[in-house]
């Protein structure tokens, strides 16, 4: 077996291994590999996989998407506004709706494009300055804006905790604050942390390193 096929059939089974009560969605963070270092999964029959720069996510995954539909391209990474009707295009999930600029935009935009994504908002649940994010003290008056206002497929929350703490204490909070939205998902746990992040109920964890072994230099 490929390597990077038997490093994901691995995390699989380690994830399956707690009995998750919700499915639990890998999406395999492919941002700086070229396709034909990736290629083994999408033949292997995985279908999630996540970016975080528009041009270089076009660059790469339009044919293949064209090719294979079935494909679901997820947007992780920082979304400028001024982006979005690249990201509407090409992607099927957005997962870093931060403030109201990026989340009119992007209706505008699916409405034109007559396309209907699947969106998290992204919480700085941390309050760290340098870190994007709705503020806690925001998230429901920007959720409700959200889906009464502007028509955004909202499945749940997305964090990135701060680095060097324990991220399980983030996860249990944005799990918390996702039950009183009475939302279906979260987005949260990365190569490092996900194991906690699904023992919180993660649905969507976002796996680079541990697929494709180490980061290229872009």
């Amino acid at each position: 077996m490929n390597t990077i096929v038997d490093s994901f059939e691995k995390i699989k089974l380690k994830i399956s291994s707690l009995k998750p009560v919700k499915p639990v969605n890998i999406i395999a963070v492919s941002k700086t590999f070229p396709l034909d270092h990736i290629n083994p999964l999408i033949k292997h029959g995985h279908l999630h996989f996540g970016e975080n720069k528009v041009q270089e996510a076009i660059a790469k995954w339009s044919d293949s998407k064209k090719e294979n539909p079935t494909i679901q391209l997820h947007m992780i990474g920082k979304l400028q506004s001024n982006k979005a009707k690249d990201a509407v295009k090409l992607f099927d999930y957005i997962h870093s709706v931060d403030n109201q600029k990026l989340a009119d935009a992007l209706s505008k935009h699916q409405l034109n494009l007559n396309k209907k994504l699947n969106y998290f908002i992204q919480v700085n649940i941390g309050n760290e300055i340098q870190k994007s994010g709705i503020p806690v003290s925001e998230l429901e008056s920007f959720y409700n804006y959200c889906v009464n206002e502007i028509n955004l497929k909202i499945l749940g929350l997305m964090i990135i905790p701060p680095v060097d703490e324990n991220a399980e204490k983030y996860f249990k909070s944005l799990a918390e604050l996702n039950k009183t939205l009475a939302l279906e998902h979260t987005s949260m746990g990365m190569s490092s942390d996900y194991m906690d992040a699904v023992k919180c109920g993660s649905t969507f964890v976002r796996i680079g390193s541990s697929i494709f072994g180490s980061r290229l230099k872009p």
